[in-house]
């Protein structure tokens, strides 16, 4: 009779603390981590860079986030998390009842997403096995978003209009992050110009 396999070990995750100077440390450590991966690359950085970084002793980084993957993992999830509160800040500016209004609240929240988290999920992104199916997923977030937004604004529109217009506004967004905003200043205002026009033409005023 042949014996059980043994249980495959279990994926270790991240330690969410309830306390708030824990919740703190965690906010410090993943900062120091985006930052020293999006220097160095994911492959390149360190823990114990990391650790040094957010001046934590290394013991502190490891039971917060056993493993670098973990880190990682964490990294990704907030920059999601951060996608999500740009959102509800769109949400809030009920002011923007103007359909340029409205393409103004939508690049000046999404633009606040720029900074050293998004330039280590692209690190991540392109370094980890796992990148195809974190794409798709961050993508999918984007255009849930994007898509329910363009809805609120016109109930009419059919869900291949809205999809196709996600699109193209979401190619704008990745376009506007990829630029800085001292060099690229006024490439960034044509892009804003070109978005309330695209809106205007598709949504009225």
């Amino acid at each position: 009779m042949r014996s059980p396999k043994p249980a495959p070990p279990r994926r270790r995750t991240a330690l969410a603390p309830s306390r708030r100077p824990g919740k703190e440390r965690v906010a410090a450590l993943l900062r120091a981590g985006a930052e020293v991966i999006a220097e160095r690359g994911f492959e390149a950085a360190t823990m114990a860079e990391i650790a040094a970084r957010a001046q934590a002793p290394i013991g502190s980084l490891y039971r917060f986030f056993p493993s670098k993957d973990v880190l990682a993992d964490a990294l990704i999830r907030r920059y999601s998390e951060l996608v999500d509160g740009a959102f509800e800040k769109i949400d809030a500016r009920r002011e923007a009842s103007s359909t340029q209004a409205f393409a103004d609240a939508l690049l000046t929240s999404l633009a606040s997403l720029r900074g050293q988290t998004q330039a280590a999920v692209v690190a991540l992104f392109d370094a980890r096995p796992d990148a195809s199916a974190r794409r798709s997923e961050l993508h999918e977030t984007f255009m849930r978003h994007l898509v329910r937004k363009l809805k609120e604004r016109d109930p009419k529109l059919s869900d291949r209009e809205t999809h196709d217009m996600a699109t193209v506004l979401l190619q704008n967004l990745k376009c506007m992050k990829s630029l800085s905003g001292d060099r690229d200043a006024g490439a960034i205002e044509e892009l804003r110009t070109m978005t309330r026009l695209y809106l205007g033409a598709k949504l009225g005023a």
